[in-house]
């Protein structure tokens, strides 16, 4: 069972998007390409998050999950909106063994939200054969509802722990965190010569778009409630009702950018 069974639908709706200010630092980052097609890849691209956010910066497009319902929706969502004269392709694979058609290379690779569940090395190593010479490897996300950073999350998530269970959980099993950071990771890669950009970014949640992300996540999707899940929606909203007389809940954010880049003599 995939870690995400059952959350394309809440991930494709309630996860939120790339911000443009995003999108901007990763389009600036990445080399122009005067001889071709300037090239994407977003690995682990879930329903085509980033890829939307750059649907209009690249010619050439490749996506890659392993999730067959993910893509499903990815598809779904950005096949209508393609711009004339690119070119989309949506691959099911993992990033461990994902294999580009020949010849091909990107100037930029992004992987968003996922670096976490790869094998980070042997994912960085396996680039350097699919990032073009002057390419960038982008690693970014925001800060988790897990991460709780205000008093309405860290409510939501001992709900959350209340009905499964102190550990995070990932799918049928718990979260292992990583506690190297990641610019140390692309540092022993094929890409040492890292910069970190933070964007911050401010949102505002309801009680439906709360649960609506958590049932996207792998640590509160519906199917680790089994029967309680009503009864863990209940908890939730009445516990959110303490917190806000309108439905309004506001969160301060942000993206931490890696940009990742090969040693040049």
């Amino acid at each position: 069972m995939s870690l995400f069974t059952g959350t394309a639908s809440y991930y494709r709706q309630f996860r939120p998007g790339i911000p443009e200010a995003v999108a901007a630092v990763l389009d600036q980052a990445a080399p122009a390409s005067p001889d071709g097609p300037r090239r994407l890849l977003d690995v682990g691209t879930g329903t085509g998050l980033v890829v939307e956010a750059l649907l209009d910066r690249f010619d050439d497009i490749i996506a890659v999950d392993n999730d067959t319902e993910m893509l499903a929706a990815a598809e779904a969502a950005l096949r209508p909106t393609l711009p004339v004269g690119s070119h989309l392709a949506l691959v099911r694979s993992t990033a461990e063994d994902f294999v580009p058609p020949t010849g091909w290379q990107a100037e930029l690779v992004t992987i968003c939200r996922a670096f976490h569940w790869l094998d980070q090395a042997a994912v960085l190593n396996r680039l350097d054969g699919q990032v073009a010479p002057d390419g960038v490897v982008a690693i970014f996300g925001d800060n988790s509802f897990w991460a709780a950073g205000s008093p309405w999350k860290e409510t939501v998530r001992d709900v959350i722990k209340t009905f499964l269970g102190e550990e995070r959980r990932a799918g049928s099993g718990t979260f292992q965190h990583h506690d190297r950071p990641y610019s140390e990771i692309m540092e022993e890669s094929p890409f040492p010569q890292v910069a970190e950009v933070r964007v911050p970014v401010r949102r505002t949640w309801t009680t439906d778009s709360i649960l609506g992300y958590l049932y996207s996540t792998s640590f509160a999707a519906p199917h680790l409630f089994g029967g309680r899940l009503a009864a863990f929606e209940t908890e939730v909203r009445n516990q959110l009702a303490r917190f806000s007389d309108d439905d309004t809940f506001p969160e301060e954010n942000e993206f931490l950018i890696r940009l990742g880049r090969r040693n040049h003599a």
